[in-house]
C-alpha cells in the first residue's frame, strides 16, 4: 500500500487554503479569484471539517476570535460587500454552513437540487407531499408575491414574526438555501442590530442557472465536484466525502471509483503515521 507523506499534504493544503504567510488574501479581488480557483470554500473555518475558508485566506490557520477588531474580520466586511455584486454565490448549503461557491461551480450544485425548471410549481408539489414543512412554503411564497425582503420583513410577510416562530423560520431559511430555493443577496440596515440579510428567490436572482443546469446529469455534477473538493484537500476518506454532500455511500463510492478509473485520483492511500485509509490525487502519489 502506498503512503501518502503528512508533510507533503500539509504543504499542499496550505498553497490551496491559502494559509501561508505569502499566499494570503489581502484584497476583495483576490477573495474571488480564490473562490474562483477552488470551486467552493466555507466562509468561516467549520470544527471537524478540512475545508478552505475565506476567513483562514485572509487570517491564517488559526481560530476566529471573538475580538470585533481582529483585523481577519476583515473577511466579513468583503462578504457583506460582495453579496449583491454577484461574483459568487452564498448561502448556507455544505453542513448547513455559511458557503461560497464560484459561479461556474454553482450550476453543478443546483443540477443536484429539487429544482427542474418550474420552482414555483415545485414548492407546492413538495409541500403537499410532505417532503418540505409548512414555514418553508410561506417564506418561498412571500418572497414570490412581495420580491426581495429582509429578513425582518419577511417573517412578518410569511406570518412567522412570533417568538414561536424563531426555530421554524430559521429552519425553514436552512432548508430553502440548502434547496437552492432562496438566497441572501444584501445587507440592510434593520432591526435592534441594524444588521439583516435581504432575501430573494435563487431562480430569480440567478436565473441563468436554470439553464446552466439543465444538461449536467447528475454524476457530471458529482464528479465535478469531488474533483473541485480533492484539488482543495488533495487527499480525503470516503467518510468525509459522503459527509460533507450529504450524499448516500452508494452515490460517493461511485463518483470516486469514476475518477480512479479515469487516473484524477488514487485509492488504498495510507496517511503516515495514522492509521486511516485515503483516497488522494494521483498527482500527490507521484
Amino acid at each position: 500500500m502506498t503512503t501518502l507523506s503528512a508533510g507533503l499534504l500539509k504543504q499542499f493544503q496550505e498553497k490551496t487554503f491559502c494559509t501561508a504567510e505569502s499566499a494570503r488574501l489581502r484584497t476583495p479581488q483576490q477573495a474571488v479569484d480564490f473562490v474562483n480557483e477552488r470551486g467552493f470554500i466555507f466562509f468561516w473555518p467549520v470544527k471537524g471539517i478540512c475545508m478552505p475558508s475565506l476567513w483562514c485566506g485572509v487570517a491564517g490557520d488559526r481560530p476566529v476570535p471573538d475580538e470585533h477588531d481582529d483585523p481577519g474580520h476583515i473577511s466579513w466586511s468583503w462578504k457583506d460587500q460582495m453579496l449583491d455584486k454577484r461574483v459568487w454565490y452564498y448561502g448556507r448549503i455544505l453542513r448547513k454552513r455559511n458557503t461560497i461557491l464560484s459561479l461556474q461551480t454553482a450550476p453543478y450544485f443546483y443540477a443536484l437540487s429539487p429544482n427542474f425548471g418550474e420552482p414555483e410549481l415545485e414548492i407546492s408539489d413538495q409541500y403537499h407531499a410532505g417532503l418540505i414543512p409548512l414555514e418553508v412554503k410561506l417564506i418561498f411564497e412571500a418572497l414570490l408575491e412581495n420580491g426581495p425582503l429582509d429578513s425582518l420583513a419577511l417573517r412578518r410577510e410569511a406570518h412567522l414574526s412570533g417568538p414561536n416562530s424563531n426555530a421554524p423560520f430559521n429552519r425553514a431559511l436552512d432548508i430553502l438555501q440548502r434547496d437552492f430555493k432562496v438566497m441572501p443577496t444584501a445587507i440592510a440596515e434593520v432591526g435592534t442590530w441594524k444588521y439583516a440579510f435581504v432575501y430573494d428567490l435563487t431562480h430569480r436572482y440567478h436565473p441563468e442557472l436554470l439553464e446552466q443546469s439543465r444538461f449536467i446529469s447528475e454524476n457530471q455534477a458529482r464528479d465535478h465536484l469531488v474533483s473541485c473538493y480533492f484539488n482543495s484537500l488533495g487527499a480525503a476518506s470516503e467518510k468525509q466525502v459522503q459527509s460533507l454532500f450529504g450524499w448516500t455511500l452508494s452515490e460517493t463510492q461511485s463518483s470516486l471509483m469514476r475518477l480512479q478509473e479515469k487516473g484524477f485520483l488514487t485509492g488504498n492511500i495510507e496517511m503516515e503515521n495514522e492509521a486511516k485509509e485515503v483516497v488522494c490525487l494521483t498527482s500527490l502519489t507521484k
